[in-house]
């Protein structure tokens, strides 16, 4: 059975990357757990009074949470009844992106799905920076991130952005080939050139993602560069009527250089469709 971490702060923007999850593994059993994180604010001082006041700040943050846990519980639950779906709620007084490296491995999570909402109206606006710091924190597992209020859609064409400068293998695209073979995906692989050729290593690795490939549907498309590599991707999703773009993160990779760029450090690059980061495997 999968198992499926979706952490949430009980916004529309949460409970959207919940319910496309479910749409995504409808046609298989999965465990979802309902993550939400709150922080109660430890005073300076340590006098009776002020562990008192912690400690009630403590009740009602708890309180709430588990209310609004179990609200989300019921309403997914009831959206999601012909699927063959359970659901755990969890919820700690602990950093979001700590307790989600903590639940990966306690739980065994095989896909994180989380909701991201850019800044309203500006094109170049990302996955929020939220979104953008579990992605550089949580390196042991895939993560799903999802528009806000993204409607479900099969995503029957996948772009692949890669620059061929890691070796892939089999259980790393395991994600990708995944949903890939489930709603038989056109892959279309995107790669932004900067040289004329690519080098010995990258062409051993598009080899290797050839053979990975060879089941599925896909085909290369070739991109100059000529403006930011984010711009890029987007005007690629736009054309190709892309639904879900995936890409990989390692150390200098594509994905990390991307968001370095100076608009991304900033505000991130505009998110149109669902974005699966798979990670290197150590």
């Amino acid at each position: 059975m999968k198992k499926i971490l979706v952490p949430t702060d009980f916004s529309n923007n949460a409970y959207s990357a919940l319910f496309y999850a479910t749409r995504l593994f409808q046609d298989q059993a999965c465990q979802f757990y309902i993550l939400n994180t709150f922080e109660v604010d430890t005073p300076t001082l340590t006098s009776r009074i002020d562990t008192e006041k912690g400690e009630k700040l403590y009740k009602r943050l708890s309180n709430e949470s588990q209310e609004k846990l179990t609200e989300t519980y019921h309403s997914i639950v009831r959206d999601s009844e012909d699927f063959k779906h359970t659901f755990e709620t969890i919820s700690v007084s602990k950093k979001l992106t700590d307790t989600i490296n903590k639940t990966i491995k306690s739980k065994k999570i095989d896909l994180v799905v989380m909701g991201t909402k850019g800044a309203s109206g500006a094109k170049e606006i990302l996955i929020g920076s939220n979104t953008v710091q579990v992605i550089e924190k949580i390196k042991d597992c895939p993560i799903l991130a999802v528009p806000d209020e993204f409607d479900f859609k099969k995503p029957t064409e996948i772009g692949f952005a890669t620059d061929f400068k890691s070796l892939y293998n089999p259980e790393e695209l395991k994600p990708l080939l995944e949903i890939a073979t489930a709603f038989s995906s056109n892959i279309r692989v995107m790669h932004i050139h900067e040289e004329e050729k690519l080098d010995e290593m990258q062409e051993y690795n598009l080899e290797s993602l050839k053979e990975n490939f060879k089941q599925l549907n896909y085909c290369i498309h070739w991109i100059p560069r000529f403006a930011q590599k984010a711009k890029l991707i987007n005007e690629f999703i736009d054309k190709m009527n892309i639904d879900m773009l995936c890409m990989s993160y390692y150390k200098h990779g594509l994905m990390e250089s991307i968001t370095r760029e100076p608009v991304i450090k900033k505000i991130g690059f505009h998110l149109s469709v669902p974005f699966l980061v798979i990670p290197e495997l150590s």
